[in-house]
């Protein structure tokens, strides 16, 4: 005797059914399939960026929250507004012997930051294209910038680490001087109670607040250390990369002071960026030991697995910012080439949501 229908799931009996295919298979293929993510390979848009600077230890590039690029190339910054595609050049150094080396946009995306070779600091307000103030301090020249609040902190190649209060005429808030050569890497947590610094003394530090002590020194870096960013999707993650005698990205529990994984991309790193939008970090890239070389690299995080490998760029990668969207990113080379590309990034799921609640986008009082 044959079950009855009520006994099986299936709308006809395995009994009955003349497919090879078990109803359980069945029930699977005919579910909807997840879309397959797929990354363009080519830029979406390319623009020129003559005299944009062949040096590892710059930072030249920064996409602002107001959706505009900033940019240096050569004595001046010129505005890129993504909303508009305008361009307009916001200020050009005095003199012939002075370049922009850094630049970094204030939170709000209002003020704009900029270091110079000679050391100087300026302070631009972008709508007014005004300048705010000169600052001095640093030896020589500057390179990177954070900005914390009403905090900027600076790097210079003088190996100082400057904390500046911009709302004051006595600007200076403390000096830090832990670094034993140029100070190219500044970066402040999601939460701004913690600096990142990497230097060509091939150190990476971390400090809490504006201590003068860094609350860990790691040493496992073999190259200079530029490429630093802090995860925003769990507290206290760390990535930092390492130049040409290293090609390592490694990353870091800062609330234990642990080393955690590490990748050995192959070749130089040169920028990192963590996608805003997904558990992934972006790589950047120049002289490598294999074929691939100048590269931007998407790896998914913690299995580590790439994503994607996008090549275009005919010098090394020295740029990356993203878009305050998170949905694309740009990357600059010494091949005085900007070049957007969209990274697809796949819906956010439950678990993203969830860890994003732990990271506090208000400003945090410096302790």
């Amino acid at each position: 005797m044959y079950p009855s229908r009520e006994q099986t799931d299936s709308p006809v009996h395995t009994a009955y059914s003349t497919s090879p295919v078990k109803p359980e298979s069945q029930r699977i293929l005919m579910n909807a399939r997840k879309p397959v993510r797929s990354i363009s390979k080519v830029p979406y848009k390319v623009l020129d960026a003559p005299e944009l600077a062949d040096d590892f230890y710059l930072n030249l590039v920064d996409w602002s929250n107001q959706d505009v690029l900033g940019v240096g190339l050569g004595k001046c910054v010129y505005l890129w507004s993504a909303k508009t595609s305008n361009v307009t050049k916001l200020c050009e150094l005095p003199g012939t012997q002075d370049s922009i080396t850094g630049l970094n946009w204030a939170e709000r995306g209002n003020h704009l930051a900029i270091g110079t070779q000679s050391g100087l600091v300026q302070i631009w307000d972008v709508e007014k294209e005004k300048l705010l103030r000169t600052m001095m301090g640093h030896s020589a020249r500057v390179g990177a910038l954070a900005w914390n609040n009403f905090v900027l902190t600076t790097g210079s190649r003088d190996r100082i680490i400057y904390h500046r209060d911009v709302r004051v005429p006595e600007h200076h808030v403390k000096t830090l001087l832990a670094h034993r050569q140029e100070v190219c890497g500044l970066r402040w947590n999601p939460t701004r109670e913690y600096l990142a610094s990497g230097g060509n003394d091939n150190k990476l530090l971390v400090w809490d607040g504006v201590s003068e002590t860094p609350l860990y020194r790691f040493n496992e870096h073999t190259a200079a250390v530029k490429a630093i960013a802090w995860s925003p999707h769990q507290q206290g993650l760390l990535a930092s990369g390492g130049g040409t005698a290293d090609m390592k990205i490694r990353f870091w529990n800062t609330q234990t002071g642990v080393p955690l994984s590490v990748i050995d991309t192959g070749s130089q790193v040169c920028n990192l960026a963590w996608n805003k939008a997904s558990n992934e970090i972006i790589s950047t890239h120049g002289y490598s030991s294999g074929q691939v070389h100048n590269q931007i690299q998407l790896w998914r995080y913690p299995s580590l697995s790439q994503v994607a490998t996008l090549t275009g760029h005919t010098m090394r990668v020295l740029y990356l910012a993203m878009s305050p969207s998170g949905k694309s990113i740009v990357t600059g080379a010494g091949d005085e080439t900007l070049r957007f590309w969209d990274l697809n990034t796949p819906a956010r799921d439950a678990l993203d949501k969830r860890e994003d609640r732990s990271v506090q986008s208000s400003f945090v009082q410096l302790r």
